[in-house]
């Protein structure tokens, strides 16, 4: 309850400076009109749909660059070899930004969720990539000397050895990704995108209704730390 204090404060003193006329009324919507705002999205079903819209981009962004992260990064920890060979362009792509990449996505994909999902895959893959080859390099060897005894596949020694050993690290990169992943989302589409919460929040701003800008906006907080909270567990 501790941490409700300064929150609480901040909210009074926001409608008490708004009555006062302290605070720009074009800019800054009273705390009251912004929850009158967000009860109407939420009753006419606008903020949910828009939600779903964003996250369905998010977690296909998500899990594209999971599955390949995972994958690529096994094979390039258990080959320092082939990591020699692919590591200088994997370091020329990784500091590219990811927005960078929407004018490529958009020729190729046009507007819609795989433009999107496609932007965000590429966004949120290398923290997966890099983890997963740190963590499969540190698995125990004499693991590894056992799925050879085996002559057990790669697919299998992934499934049965080296994921199980080595994913409560990969699980850090996960979350990394997971985090990520909302986040270039929502910036696709308020830079071009017209989906999702994103891109509600920047009509919301173009119709000079504050409000239910400011609404959504707490919501994208309160919805991405939720989401922090399930990736912990």
């Amino acid at each position: 309850m501790r941490g409700l204090v300064i929150p609480s404060l901040l909210v009074i003193l926001w409608e008490a400076g708004s009555r006062a006329g302290l605070l720009p009324p074009d800019s800054t919507s009273r705390p009251s009109e912004i929850v009158r705002a967000f009860v109407q999205a939420l009753a006419d079903g606008s903020l949910l749909r828009d939600t779903w819209l964003t996250f369905e981009a998010a977690l296909l962004g998500f899990a594209i660059a999971g599955v390949l992260g995972i994958l690529l990064g096994a094979i390039l920890g258990l080959s320092p070899r082939t990591e020699r060979t692919v590591g200088p362009s994997i370091e020329a792509l990784r500091p590219i930004p990811a927005v960078a990449l929407i004018p490529l996505a958009l020729l190729v994909f046009g507007f819609g969720l795989r433009m999107e999902a496609a932007v965000v895959a590429f966004a949120a893959v290398w923290p997966v990539l890099l983890v997963t080859v740190s963590a499969v390099r540190g698995v125990e060897p004499r693991l590894l000397e056992l799925s050879r005894s085996l002559e057990l596949s790669f697919p299998a020694q992934l499934r049965k050895i080296i994921l199980p050993a080595a994913f409560a690290r990969i699980a850090v990169g996960l979350r990394l990704a997971l985090a990520i992943s909302l986040v270039v989302a929502v910036t696709v589409e308020i830079v071009l995108n017209p989906r999702g919460l994103g891109h509600s929040m920047i009509s919301a701003q173009q119709a000079m209704r504050s409000d239910l800008m400011y609404a959504q906006l707490l919501w994208l907080g309160f919805v991405g730390w939720a989401l922090n909270k399930v990736a912990q567990r």
